[in-house]
């Protein structure tokens, strides 16, 4: 009998997906599923929600609700992270502050400003999970789905020896996608794909073993297709690869779509499930859930809906590779450059094609970005590199030094108003980062620690 741990189970759409496609594998029919959350009210509804699937499924499964973590953890198998540090509520000064200075961003939970600081927030307290794990669970599988996902695994990797890396839906999300414009069956697709999170591209596309990128150049020229991922075909008609996430994550990583209410209109406006233009999106969104998911996931509890259909997530899989029935499974991770990504920072973290045996996760190639790709990519990687270090170290220079160079930022802010902002931030966020040794920027301090 297999045990799972879901710390952050509150996360309720994704944790009753998850626990579905766990359940498919005859290897973890009747696994203890431990529900852990710290808000109880949440935690009632995601155990409510485990116990509909397993009836349904008539699964010999067993699912415990708890708000105690190391009960949670304890000798557990696999364990999936899917918290958010602070709440909406935290996170729309992410948003918001930006936005004074000219950063206008729609999503702010991966790079740049917003992204760092969500990144900051949430890095003491998923390493306290891991400390936990450490003493109560020290052999099982970590599996993180927090944003940003590249921060928050790299500063994990260089924090403990636990085998942990870090998912995303982006990768085989936007093959799928890609195969649906040409017309193609995504079980013939083939493809590599390799870069950092949110940032990978398809260095090859192909199906039945032929390059696929010809068709999908023909296929964006329909006007259907071309409304569909506005920033993203922008992005790969001037670079020739097609980037993973989504073009309203993607306006946001980059300088040319969203440093001018002109480019917004033209490029973030329309199209793309995410509303880009709109930098209030995070408020107007995830704001309202807060006052109707609770009314919403008990409609779901009442109705006679119930997918048990294996869905697409990664996770369920990996946890069948490494001690289910150790049917392997290829699919694109996040770990460590070690050389994997041969002209991306070593050390950083990276999205590469991995596969996962009875032995781990273990990376199947060795990849060389396009030089202008990795100009790109590098630069994002760098600077979050230079975020985990002042993670690391508690030092608000760094933080300042990072932002500094973000591509967005740097097209709208001079190096006055990027200091401006970053101090603004770091004190409405001071209550979450006592771990810092002081949260004054000093760059007096830079100079004379350099000498």
């Amino acid at each position: 009998m297999k045990k799972f741990a879901f710390i952050g189970a509150g996360s309720l759409d994704f944790t009753k997906d998850l626990v579905r496609d766990i359940l498919t594998f005859e290897a973890f029919r009747d696994c203890e599923l431990y529900m852990m959350d710290i808000n109880p009210i949440r935690l009632k509804y995601a155990v409510k929600g485990v116990q509909k699937i397993i009836d349904a499924g008539k699964y010999p499964a067993k699912v415990v609700g708890t708000l105690d973590r190391r009960e949670a953890l304890k000798k557990a198998d696999g364990v999936l992270i899917t918290i958010l540090q602070g709440g909406v509520d935290v996170w729309r000064h992410d948003i918001e502050i930006p936005k004074k200075y000219g950063v206008d961003v729609c999503v702010g939970d991966t790079r740049g400003p917003s992204g760092i600081f969500r990144f900051l927030r949430t890095a003491p307290v998923i390493l306290d999970i891991i400390r936990d794990a450490e003493e109560v669970c020290p052999n099982a599988v970590i599996l993180n789905y927090t944003n940003p996902m590249a921060m928050l695994v790299s500063y994990l990797q260089s924090m403990t020896k636990m085998n942990i890396t870090g998912l995303c839906h982006s990768v085989q999300g936007t093959a799928e996608m890609l195969a649906r414009w040409i017309g193609a069956s995504d079980k013939k697709v083939e493809y590599t794909c390799a870069g950092i999170n949110h940032q990978a591209f398809y260095l090859e596309y192909k199906v039945d073993g032929k390059d696929a990128y010809p068709d999908i150049y023909k296929a964006i020229q329909r006007e259907e297709i071309a409304n569909e991922e506005p920033v993203r075909i922008e992005m790969f008609k001037n670079l020739g690869y097609f980037v993973t996430e989504s073009s309203g994550h993607n306006s946001e990583y980059v300088s040319w779509f969203r440093k001018r209410p002109d480019l917004i209109e033209k490029y973030c406006t329309h199209g793309t499930g995410w509303n880009p233009g709109a930098h209030a999106y995070i408020l107007d969104e995830y704001l309202g859930r807060e006052d109707t998911w609770e009314k919403e996931y008990q409609e779901w509890l009442n109705s006679s809906d119930v997918e048990l259909e294996r869905g697409q997530e990664y996770a369920s899989n990996i946890f069948n590779a490494i001690f289910g029935d150790q049917t392997p499974f290829f699919f694109n991770g996040n770990l460590k450059n070690h050389n994997l990504v041969t002209n991306l920072k070593e050390g950083a973290c990276v999205e590469v094609p991995v596969v996962a045996t009875k032995e781990g996760i273990t990376p199947i190639k060795q990849v060389t970005l396009p030089d202008h790709l990795s100009i790109l990519v590098n630069n994002s990687a760098m600077i979050e590199e230079l975020a985990v270090k002042a993670a690391i170290n508690g030092d608000p220079n760094l933080v300042y030094q990072a932002c500094l160079y973000d591509p967005l930022t740097a097209a709208v802010c001079s190096m006055t108003e990027v200091k401006e902002m970053v101090q603004e931030m770091l004190n409405q966020n001071k209550e979450y980062l006592s771990y810092f040794k002081t949260l004054t920027i000093d760059m007096e301090k830079v100079h004379e620690k350099n000498n």
